[in-house]
């Protein structure tokens, strides 16, 4: 990926320097549901997980932009994101709406976010209530050692998923189905949640096409590696990997083959009226 000596977002908070934090609880739900998937994916203990979550000494957080003096692992993220801000700007001003864009927080272990507590083992995601990706970029490593998953497009893929949420929050798509919740089986959310995720996917797509148009930033191999990514993170094969089965009925983020056909699809179409995974069957 051509991603050196272009524009840096300003939209970057890097808070691995600070010092400690002050942790909250964050209760049952949701929030612990995905810190025991992810301490399972990551090999860690959930009940040591949680237990750290739950508890922790209070300090200040402390935050600094990302500049051209910022280790390249930072630069690289910060790149990836203005690129992303250029895109939906594009595309949102096609759809006579005004993008803003998402903050990136760059943390180590542990960091407090909208959405309570958050921790490396979470791995990265979007907060609605402060409209935040969070990120501790040591997941990186974790993909190259455990799944293989290596390449600079590889990880600008994860974050313009992240980003992908950011977008269908904008556009009223997340608190829909959000809405829908409370009148579901939780079998029937998980199918909802698929959908959700594959949209993100196909929308991690089309900024790849849109921004290897601006700004030519695609290289050989590069979609091959975010091909690779999005397969490594399918729920048949995260499945398969931490419980020796698989449960379809507990996906909530789609299978290997349908996360690589919608950001497939993003990319090939770079049309944002193709990314309905809602009306889709059996993709």
């Amino acid at each position: 990926m051509r991603w050196q000596n272009k524009r840096l977002s300003d939209n970057v908070e890097d808070r691995r320097r600070g010092g400690g934090m002050r942790s909250i609880g964050i209760g049952g739900g949701i929030g612990g549901i995905i810190i025991i998937v992810l301490a399972l994916l990551f090999n860690k203990d959930p009940q040591t997980v949680l237990q750290q979550v739950q508890s922790g000494g209070a300090s200040t957080e402390t935050s600094e932009t990302v500049t051209a003096g910022s280790d390249e692992s930072a630069r690289m993220a910060s790149t990836v994101l203005a690129s992303t801000e250029d895109v939906w700007a594009q595309q949102f001003s096609a759809l006579n709406k005004t993008y803003t864009p998402p903050k990136m927080v760059l943390f180590s272990n542990a960091t407090e976010s909208g959405c309570g507590f958050a921790q490396s083992a979470m791995g990265p995601f979007y907060c609605p209530a402060d409209d935040k990706v969070y990120l501790d970029l040591t997941f990186f490593d974790e993909m190259r050692q455990r799944f293989n998953v290596v390449g600079d497009f590889a990880q600008a893929y994860v974050i313009a998923h992240e980003v992908g949420h950011h977008v269908q929050n904008l556009l009223g798509i997340s608190s829909k189905v959000q809405a829908m919740r409370q009148r579901m089986s939780e079998t029937e959310y998980n199918k909802l949640s698929v959908k959700l995720e594959l949209q993100a996917d196909f929308l991690a797509g089309l900024w790849a096409h849109h921004a290897d148009k601006m700004d030519a930033i695609l290289e050989s191999g590069d979609i091959e590696e975010a091909l690779n990514a999005a397969s490594a993170v399918g729920d048949d094969k995260l499945q398969q990997a931490t419980q020796g089965r698989v449960v379809p009925d507990a996906f909530t983020h789609g299978t290997s083959e349908q996360r690589m056909y919608w950001f497939k699809k993003g990319f090939t179409t770079g049309d944002l009226k193709q990314g309905d995974t809602f009306a889709a069957i059996n993709n």
